[in-house]
């Protein structure tokens, strides 16, 4: 990657309920230019992370985001209430089984077409690129669907699909409003993904710890983050049991009629090529659509050894 500056911002509008504001965070190499659709994205994150946590973390010098104002684009990334740099919710403060499971996909849907309406508006665009990982492809997905005329094109690392097996980020058990996610546990379910063998080197040096530091930044508790653990609603979890393995699409993938590009991981347990085979048959009004297998990655694959074969693909893609 070339040593080009890259602008960065981070700010905060508002959501459609009162007293709610969404984070987003901005990068791209000059904040004067007047992009166009063609070089405007927009991002969400999945159902744990945060957008800076997945999206923003440096892996050997770089970021997700980096690569792509690195090749001219404007990129955004959002939080959905109740990650990163968005309003805490009260319910994360109150003992977990006090309330309902917290962040459904209908709000986060909400939220991130407030952040397409923002990045519209403001840029004075019609149309922009869209992209999500795994929750946060069904989020973008059902935006997509319903808002094509605004959509340019779509790129989806991993969306989730139905499953007749059990999801890995649902340990069963009564849900409250959140779940605490422990960061050194996450690093075993992500490395477990993988063969034996090839464990080592998966993950490039440093990238852990980064991705971990930013990961935990946003959470208030200092207990919690002491013991490098952080709170993440439920919401998403109980969307699973209610949709994805009770056999109920969320919404109709055919519905989608931009074109779209499917990113996956061969050793991706969560997302399982099988789930990501059957989406991508199912997408049958895309006028023009990809699909890009990386071999020896999991689910966490932009933030991994062959992360580039993605990054390259998918700035290809969008212009």
């Amino acid at each position: 990657m070339s040593d080009v500056a890259i602008f960065s911002e981070s700010f905060q509008i508002p959501a459609d309920t009162q007293g709610v504001e969404l984070n987003i965070l901005r990068k791209c190499i000059d904040k004067n230019l007047t992009y166009s659709a063609e070089k405007t994205v927009l991002m969400v994150h999945g159902a744990t992370y945060s957008s800076g946590s997945l999206y923003d973390t440096p892996v050997q010098g770089a970021s997700f985001m980096d690569h792509l104002a690195t090749a001219g684009f404007d990129v955004y990334a959002v939080d959905i209430r109740g990650y990163g740099g968005s309003t805490r919710p009260i319910e994360l403060q109150q003992p977990a089984l006090a309330n309902a499971p917290l962040g459904r996909t209908e709000v986060a849907v909400r939220d991130f077409t407030s952040a397409a309406n923002f990045v519209l508006r403001t840029r004075n665009l019609e149309q922009l690129n869209v992209f999500g990982m795994s929750w946060g492809g069904t989020v973008a997905a059902v935006y997509a669907a319903k808002n094509g005329v605004k959509v340019r094109r779509l790129g989806l690392l991993a969306p989730q699909w139905l499953s007749n097996k059990p999801i890995p980020i649902d340990s069963g058990g009564a849900l409250g409003a959140w779940r605490v996610v422990n960061m050194d546990a996450a690093k075993q379910h992500w490395l477990s993904s993988a063969p034996v063998a090839k464990r080592d080197g998966l993950i490039p040096v440093g990238a852990f710890e980064s991705w971990a530091a930013n990961s935990l930044r946003y959470e208030s508790d200092e207990s919690l983050r002491a013991q490098n653990s952080f709170k993440s609603g439920n919401g998403p979890i109980q969307d699973i049991r209610d949709y994805w393995i009770a056999g109920k699409p969320y919404y109709d993938p055919a519905d989608i009629e931009v074109p779209l590009i499917l990113i996956h991981g061969e050793w991706d347990i969560d997302v399982t090529i099988e789930l990501a085979k059957e989406w991508f048959l199912q997408a049958k009004a895309s006028p023009e659509k990809r699909w890009l297998e990386i071999g020896e990655a999991t689910h966490m694959l932009l933030l991994e050894k062959n992360r580039m074969h993605a990054i390259d693909a998918l700035i290809k893609f969008f212009e």
